[in-house]
């Protein structure tokens, strides 16, 4: 449940919708995800009613299957993610291809894992996503990163400004929070930038919640490539 402030309630499960198109899968994620502790609030077997559904019961985390009938797992993710930036989503698919899961990040997905994972992988992965952790199963987290330096290395659009008009200061970071982001850009957890920093998670996570909001960024996507535009994932 999200507090008023926009963040999480810590002190209440994670609520989870699973979206996959085959019934013995989904049922048996959500039946381990519900016997963890974790609230699932809705399934869905297509793209279509996962849209609904989710927005409906507004779930924390989405667990999403990429390939689902009538309308894509990408398109699900974009659409939902446009709807409420809280949205954490982490998909669950069988695929491990490079272009499957740079489009599933480009979506909006905060974390990719094989369905080859086991019980408790999902179970962290789940509530690592909760907490804004990128979750990635190992080999692709580096991909994703240098996806990331990719885009970050081309041009910018055009925003659209008439010519001669300046843009915006660049909000001011207090010292900290730069010293946050310039660790989510190299790609950290949350848990290991608390351990580098010698702070707690929570503040971590308070850091990343601020800097967003200064910059008016939605996501930690969004955060990662502003960091690596502006060098701070160097040594």
């Amino acid at each position: 449940m999200t507090a008023e402030n926009g963040q999480r309630d810590r002190n209440a499960p994670v609520r989870v919708m699973v979206v996959d198109d085959h019934p013995m899968w989904r049922d048996a994620v959500a039946r381990d995800l519900a016997e963890a502790g974790f609230e699932v609030v809705a399934t869905a077997g297509d793209g279509e009613q996962a849209v609904r559904r989710a927005r409906a019961t507004a779930p924390d985390v989405l667990v999403l299957d990429l390939n689902l009938p009538v309308r894509p797992g990408v398109q699900v993710c974009k659409e939902l993610v446009a709807h409420d930036p809280a949205l954490r989503v982490l998909v669950l698919s069988a695929s491990g291809e490079h272009a499957d899961v740079l489009e599933a990040v480009k979506s909006g997905a905060t974390g990719y894992l094989l369905k080859s994972a086991s019980t408790q992988e999902l179970l962290d992965a789940v509530g690592r996503t909760a907490v804004g952790d990128p979750v990635f199963t190992p080999g692709l987290a580096g991909l994703v990163l240098g996806e990331y330096r990719r885009l970050a290395a081309e041009p910018a659009p055009a925003t659209g400004g008439g010519a001669g008009v300046d843009e915006p200061k660049a909000p001011r970071l207090t010292e900290r929070e730069t010293e946050v982001l310039r660790l989510v850009a190299k790609g950290l957890s949350y848990k290991q930038i608390a351990e580098r920093l010698v702070i707690s998670h929570r503040t971590v996570q308070n850091h990343v919640q601020n800097t967003l909001g200064k910059l008016q960024l939605h996501n930690r996507v969004e955060l990662v490539r502003y960091a690596i535009e502006r060098g701070l994932d160097g040594e």
